[in-house]
């Protein structure tokens, strides 16, 4: 393997997880390689062409968070922190103790406070603009996933949301990345979050064709690279990870989940929600990663995809990993047990790669029943695979015609 040079390499020293699988690493990973899917029927739905969801069970913002954040801090940005101080505390590191000016945040959203800003219109159109609340603002902008997330560790160097949309999580990693690479920064807190299971979003994903039919059968309803697939189930949650140049990672002593190696972007221009027919924008993405990395096609051991369940998407992207990668990675989707997180998702996607190459486990791909039979690659399903992966590539496409991907190694 013709790896990159070392002294770019950027590490992964931390994880947290937010997620419809569960609070913390261990919940998710037992859930993810147990292939069962984490939908239910969501009463806040209730009437919507889409009545199933994927929600973070048990998430008390109170009691996880403390002080104002039950009230003041909307549900994407509470995620956001619970993920990051769970991502710093498994790093090793100390809020108050580093040098917050080194320190950045990257966090992909691209729907912001939804829910916000869907109680206070109705508050405008029931009671008038007295009744708006002062918070409205800083409660929907999508920023504020990364300035809350900044206050709440001291962290006083770059700043920054991505919203490339489904990519934005990716795009965010790759950002982080060279934020660390430039010299900018020795800590950078990369990821994404997302919490928009609103009627109004919900019931304009409905209209467009987005979402799974199957509501009578909400376990079965989200199938990627099934031949029966209709549609992705909508979910919220947050990955964080903490990012450090390898070099620096080791000289302090700290444990190394995965290593980045290579990231690229590129863009369709084809289409608003629909991917590029040959998918050449993510081929384009894929391949630039691999440059970045040094890693040759042949070489991939494991991809997560993007695998939303959506039929343009899946084959699109399926036949694109089919011919850069050919048939020997094991793929997966884990959007099959946790429905898709939106800009959540590649930054979750990112933390289950490093996990994979970490435990030599492939997690199913949930639902799987009947592969798609114009996708020819090997995707797992049924159970959890023991395999050696030694390098895993995660892939995210969003509306916009949005690309990116990443290469990670094990240490």
């Amino acid at each position: 393997m013709a790896l990159g040079g070392s002294g770019s390499d950027v590490a992964i020293t931390g994880l947290g997880l937010v997620t419809p699988a569960g609070i913390g690493i261990r919940e998710n990973w037992d859930r993810i390689t147990s292939g069962i899917s984490c939908a239910t029927v969501d009463e806040t739905l209730r009437g919507l062409p889409g009545e199933i969801s994927c929600r973070v069970p048990g998430f008390d913002a109170d009691a996880l968070i403390g002080g104002f954040a039950a009230w003041q801090l909307e549900r994407f940005v509470q995620l956001a922190i619970v993920a990051t101080r769970q991502a710093v505390a498994d790093a090793g590191l100390d809020p108050h103790s580093w040098d917050g000016a080194r320190v950045g945040v990257v966090l992909g959203n691209s729907l912001g406070g939804a829910e916000a800003f869907e109680r206070q219109h109705q508050a405008l159109l029931k009671s008038g603009p007295t009744k708006v609340s002062p918070l409205l603002i800083p409660m929907y902008m999508v920023n504020m996933a990364a300035g809350y997330v900044a206050i709440d560790c001291g962290a006083k160097g770059p700043s920054l949301v991505t919203a490339t949309a489904c990519a934005s999580g990716t795009t965010a990693v790759g950002t982080a990345r060279e934020l660390l690479r430039s010299g900018a920064c020795d800590v950078v807190l990369a990821g994404g979050s997302e919490s928009a299971l609103t009627p109004v979003v919900l019931a304009g994903l409905g209209k467009m064709g987005a979402l799974s039919k199957r509501q009578d059968d909400p376990l079965a309803a989200s199938r990627p690279f099934d031949a029966a697939r209709d549609g992705f189930v909508p979910a919220e949650g947050a990955g964080v990870l903490v990012l450090e140049r390898a070099s620096d990672a080791r000289a302090r002593g700290a444990r190394i989940h995965a290593v980045v190696r290579g990231y690229g972007a590129a863009t369709d221009a084809h289409h608003a929600t629909a991917p590029e027919p040959e998918g050449r924008g993510i081929e384009q993405a894929l391949r630039a990663a691999l440059l970045d990395a040094g890693v040759s096609a042949t070489e991939v051991d494991h991809v997560n995809a993007h695998g939303t369940s959506t039929p343009l998407n899946d084959v699109t992207e399926g036949r694109m990993l089919s011919r850069v990668l050919g048939s020997r990675p094991a793929v997966t989707s884990t959007k099959g047990a946790i429905g898709h997180t939106l800009a959540a998702a590649g930054a979750i996607e990112a933390a289950y790669a490093a996990l994979t190459l970490q435990h030599g486990l492939v997690p199913p791909t949930a639902n799987l029943r009947e592969q798609d039979p114009g996708i020819d690659l090997d995707i797992v399903r049924g159970q959890a695979r023991r395999t050696r992966v030694e390098v895993a590539v995660s892939t995210s496409l969003g509306f916009g015609g949005h690309n990116a991907a990443l290469v990670l190694t094990a240490t």
